[in-house]
C-alpha cells in the first residue's frame, strides 16, 4: 500500500458545490483534483461524481465533455466509485425529471419524482430537504465501515427506483421509504450530501478513505 494518501478525481461536468466536495474528501485526509477532463481520471485511484442541479443538463455536461465514457470505464477497471446525491441517480437507466432522459445505465432501474402525498394521504413537501435518517444494511465494504443507521443532509425532488433491491443498501422515509445508498462491487453512491452533514458525513467520508486503502 502507498504512503500517500489516495488520489481522489472529483468530476467537474459544469454543477456546481465542486469546492465544498473536494474540502470535505481532504478533511478525510484524501488528495484531491477537480477536473473536467477525462484523460485526468485515469491515474487517479477513485473519482467521485457529485451533483446539483437537473439530471438532464448533467448527463448533457457528461457527455459534452467525454466524461460519461471516462466514468464507464473508470468503473470497469475495478478502481472505488463514490457518487453523491444527482451522482447517484445519473447511474440509472433513465430520470423523468422534465423529459424522459437516458442515463449511464450502469445500474437497473429510473428515477422519478416523489409522490405529492404520503402513503397516508398526507401532503408531501417537495423537494425533500433536510435531515433524515439513513438505514444501512447489505453486503459492500462501506457498508461494513457504517453505523447501522445514521443522519444525513438531503435536497431532491427526485429519487431513485432501482429494478434490483439488492443493489439498495441503504433507505430512508419519506413519502414511503426510498433508496438512499445504492452499491455494486466497486461502485458506492448516495442520495444525500456528506460534504452538508456535519460528523454523520465526516464518518462516511473516513469510511469512503478506508475502503480506498484497501483496495491499492
Amino acid at each position: 500500500m502507498s504512503s500517500l494518501p489516495p488520489t481522489v478525481a472529483v468530476i467537474d461536468y459544469g454543477a456546481g458545490n465542486l469546492r465544498s466536495v473536494a474540502k470535505a474528501l481532504e478533511r478525510s485526509g484524501l488528495r484531491t483534483r477537480v477536473t473536467d477532463d477525462p484523460a485526468r481520471l485515469r491515474d487517479a485511484d477513485s473519482i467521485v461524481l457529485p451533483g446539483a442541479g437537473a439530471f438532464a443538463d448533467a448527463t448533457e455536461g457528461l457527455r459534452a465533455r467525454g466524461l460519461d465514457g471516462a466514468v464507464r470505464d473508470h468503473i470497469g477497471s475495478g478502481r472505488p466509485f463514490l457518487g453523491l446525491c444527482l451522482g447517484l441517480q445519473l447511474l440509472f437507466e433513465e430520470s423523468d425529471e422534465h423529459r424522459v432522459t437516458p442515463g449511464l445505465g450502469l445500474l437497473r432501474g429510473r428515477v422519478e419524482r416523489f409522490p405529492d402525498r404520503d402513503p397516508d394521504g398526507t401532503l408531501l413537501r417537495v423537494p425533500h430537504i433536510g435531515w433524515n435518517e439513513v438505514r444501512f444494511s447489505g453486503q459492500h465494504p462501506m457498508v461494513d465501515r457504517l453505523p447501522d443507521a445514521d443522519t444525513f443532509y438531503f435536497v431532491h425532488g427526485y429519487r431513485a427506483v432501482a429494478a434490483d433491491p439488492k443493489r439498495v443498501i441503504g433507505r430512508t422515509s419519506y413519502g414511503g421509504e426510498f433508496a438512499s445508498a445504492v452499491a455494486v462491487d466497486n461502485v458506492f453512491a448516495v442520495q444525500f450530501h456528506p460534504e452538508k452533514s456535519q460528523s454523520a458525513g465526516k464518518r462516511l467520508l473516513d469510511a469512503y478513505r478506508a475502503w480506498l486503502e484497501a483496495c491499492l
